[in-house]
């Protein structure tokens, strides 16, 4: 029996790498279609919009699941604010931001440490074993994603001003990365489907806000919410790479480490690069296929990863865990 269950455990953790992996290539359908959108509206707005679209599918589920909150104590809850707030609106701020005060090259890099703040505080929270053979898988990686952004090229480095941008991609790298890690502590206590819910539903709130200080020009928002194509376009990005693309993704976060998670989630910049020269037709260096291979390797070598060393048995960290 304990060996049936072995083997259980073993199919659900590969099949959890390609849940994720598929969830997160589905995000990069996003750059493609918000081209059009922009013209309309700000991109600030369109994760607005798209957020009051899906509590449509958030306040049904945390209605029908409810009993399940009952399971989350004051440290899951400052998770869950850390995934809706920190990973959802002020890391996508942040390197933005990153943008407007930085070198666009030197903000592209460090966003790309994102897996290593993954997994520091996937063995520093959730107490997973890390082996010495996934820190030199984690080197490839992060060598692939080098390539995957800038191929053979050396990128160029700005002036002093570059500090401030580097700083914010940094900040975006490591809200990205602890959300992974607190995604996965949720999923441990909840459905996925539930933890979906409350990101979407946690998050409204601070992006009204957002919106709010910006005084948009609802005049002009509205007339842009009367083209049937902006509604379609709305509608595909909400459905596709917000909703479905997260259920995917924390149906695999549930049976496999946070850390091996972080790779498999490189399948988004990997796709977008992919859909940028299919759709877009933008220009891909020889380099840039290699981090592209790379990556997909990388995945699929998580997928078939056997004999791992257990991870040490700990309970689901409170609170305390959280500030020490």
């Amino acid at each position: 029996m304990e060996g049936f269950q072995l083997v259980q455990k073993k199919q659900a953790s590969h099949l959890g790498i390609w849940w994720i992996a598929l969830g997160a290539a589905m995000w990069g359908l996003d750059g493609v279609f918000i081209v059009t959108l922009l013209n309309y509206v700000t991109s600030s707005q369109i994760v607005w919009i798209e957020h009051m679209l899906l509590l449509l599918f958030a306040a049904p589920v945390l209605i029908w699941k409810r009993h399940e909150l009952k399971c989350l104590n004051l440290g899951d809850w400052l998770a869950v604010l850390f995934i809706a707030w920190g990973g959802s609106a002020l890391a996508s701020i942040l390197f933005t931001a990153g943008f407007t005060y930085g070198n666009p090259n030197v903000v592209l890099i460090l966003q790309k440490v994102q897996p290593v703040f993954t997994v520091l505080l996937a063995a520093w929270i959730l107490r997973e074993r890390i082996v010495k053979a996934f820190w030199m898988l984690l080197v490839v990686v992060l060598i692939g994603a080098y390539l995957l952004t800038f191929g053979l090229h050396i990128p160029t480095t700005g002036d002093s001003t570059q500090l401030i941008g580097s700083l914010y991609a940094i900040g975006a790298a490591a809200l990205w990365g602890g959300s992974t890690v607190m995604g996965k502590r949720l999923v441990g206590k909840v459905s996925f489907t539930t933890v979906t819910a409350l990101r979407f539903a946690v998050a409204l709130p601070l992006l009204t806000v957002i919106i709010l200080v910006q005084h948009p020009n609802w005049q002009s928002l509205s007339q842009a919410l009367r083209l049937a194509p902006v509604w379609a376009n709305l509608l595909f990005q909400t459905i596709v790479p917000s909703l479905l693309s997260l259920l995917f993704y924390y149906r695999g976060l549930n049976a496999v480490k946070a850390s091996h998670a972080t790779i498999a989630e490189l399948a988004f910049p990997a796709t977008g690069l992919l859909l940028n020269w299919l759709i877009l037709h933008q220009t891909i260096d020889f380099g840039q296929w290699i981090g592209f291979a790379i990556i997909w390797m990388a995945v699929l070598h998580l997928s078939r990863l056997r004999d791992e060393p257990k991870v040490a048995e700990t309970s689901v960290p409170h609170l305390s865990d959280l500030a020490s």
